[in-house]
């Protein structure tokens, strides 16, 4: 009798596991095919965004320069003093005036790895099985109103994201994360809204709203793609 019950347990847990797996994958495919599609944003090469930032009631001007997988770069002006951040592959720095860095300083390693994400069309979600990472369905909850799918994003690392879906449009209206700056855990977490469809096909919030510990509300203005742009920019300034 152990022996029946034990495989009636198998029976039951191994197609629910099975089911629990092709659930999450499916909802992230209707993602990407929601802001344009893996044909879309295959050929997306390079992106320029040019927003606003609004910071504890300051406006920032801002231009993000991403080279997709080669490098990101966002430059903010203050007062005509420009706060760069700057993520590679293998590294990145920052330069912040306002914090009495007036040269290029490399980033911890915690930082970068939290960052790397911004070097991809579509984040983490896209093609993240290629990049060793895999996803889990966490449940429902409610965000604004909607009855959001959760998806737990777990990278080769161990690091966890979790994005929350709508059912309905299939666009990501919510990440959460935790990362570790100077040696304490920070919860980052980021809404997204105002979805608009681009000249080149893309689908990408206009309004994002990020806290992490303070608030930081980004409107963009305008958005390239496929613009010539030269890797060296993404180096250190040394």
């Amino acid at each position: 009798m152990k022996l029946l019950h034990s495989v009636f347990i198998l029976a039951f847990v191994i197609p629910f596991t099975y089911l629990q797996a092709q659930t999450a994958d499916e909802i992230v495919t209707k993602n990407i095919d929601a802001i344009g599609g893996k044909e879309i944003i295959s050929k997306i090469t390079s992106q320029v965004v040019e927003s606003d930032l609004s910071v504890m009631g300051t406006t920032l001007t801002s231009i993000s320069t991403l080279l997709v997988g080669k490098g990101f770069k966002n430059v903010s002006n203050f007062n005509g003093q420009d706060i760069v951040q700057c993520i590679t592959p293998t590294g990145g720095w920052m330069i912040n005036p306002l914090q009495g860095m007036a040269d290029a300083q490399a980033l911890p390693d915690d930082q970068v790895k939290a960052a790397q994400s911004a070097l991809y069309i579509g984040g983490d979600l896209f093609d993240y099985k290629t990049r060793g990472s895999k996803v889990e369905l966490a449940g429902r909850e409610n965000v604004a109103g909607v009855n959001t799918y959760k998806i737990k994003l777990i990278t080769n690392d161990g690091k966890e994201t979790v994005y929350y879906i709508d059912p309905t449009t299939y666009y990501v209206v919510k990440r959460q994360s935790t990362s570790n700056i100077n040696g304490e855990d920070v919860l980052a977490e980021t809404t997204f809204s105002n979805h608009k469809k681009t000249d080149f096909g893309l689908v990408m919030p206009y309004t994002t709203v990020s806290n992490q510990g303070f608030e930081i509300t980004i409107t963009v203005n305008k958005v390239e793609f496929n613009k010539e742009i030269d890797p060296k920019m993404f180096d250190i300034p040394r």
